[in-house]
């Protein structure tokens, strides 16, 4: 069941994950129940940023929702992992300027720009995503997995099966 902010409350600046399946959609909290987040213009209020189509887009829209419509039923936590990393701005910092950016048309890119990486640049400035550098390295070791299995299929090719002799019948 996902936590309600009577059971988990955020404070002033905290990044709230919201777990969307296969991806986590980023958020930070700015007071009194609402978030500000990056999301595609498509989306209708309270859409919430499921749509899978927004990696897609080229550009996405700075909002500010109520935590509860772009939750919606999914799962989400108060996640400022990267405290331990970098030092978070002043609450007050973060939630003017994320409140500053509300409707404003920034550029998207699943890669380099997207809602974890504007959530943690508001929070400290840098703007990184643990969740592509993740899917990064996952797809880095398929790659070598990959070219190591075929390596191994080369080679057993090589020693087992390249003594055929042809059958000829003269």
């Amino acid at each position: 069941m996902a936590p309600t902010l009577f059971d988990e409350k955020p404070e002033l600046g905290d990044l709230i994950e919201i777990f969307r399946g296969s991806y986590q959609h980023w958020a930070v909290y700015v007071g009194d129940g609402f978030i500000v987040h990056l999301a595609p213009p498509s989306e209708v209020p309270g859409a919430g940023a499921n749509s899978m189509m927004s990696v897609f887009s080229e550009k996405a829209m700075v909002k500010k929702e109520e935590l509860w419509d772009v939750v919606g039923t999914n799962q989400w936590k108060i996640n400022n992992s990267l405290d331990d990393e970098y030092k978070p701005r002043q609450a007050g910092v973060i939630v003017r300027d994320a409140c500053a950016m509300v409707g404003g048309e920034l550029p998207y890119c699943v890669f380099r720009g997207n809602c974890e990486h504007f959530a943690n640049e508001l929070r400290y400035g840098k703007a990184e995503s643990r969740q592509v550098r993740k899917a990064g390295e996952t797809v880095m070791y398929a790659g070598v997995a990959a070219a190591v299995g075929l390596g191994i299929v080369a080679l057993a090719g090589a020693l087992f099966g390249g003594g055929k002799k042809e059958n000829k019948n003269t």
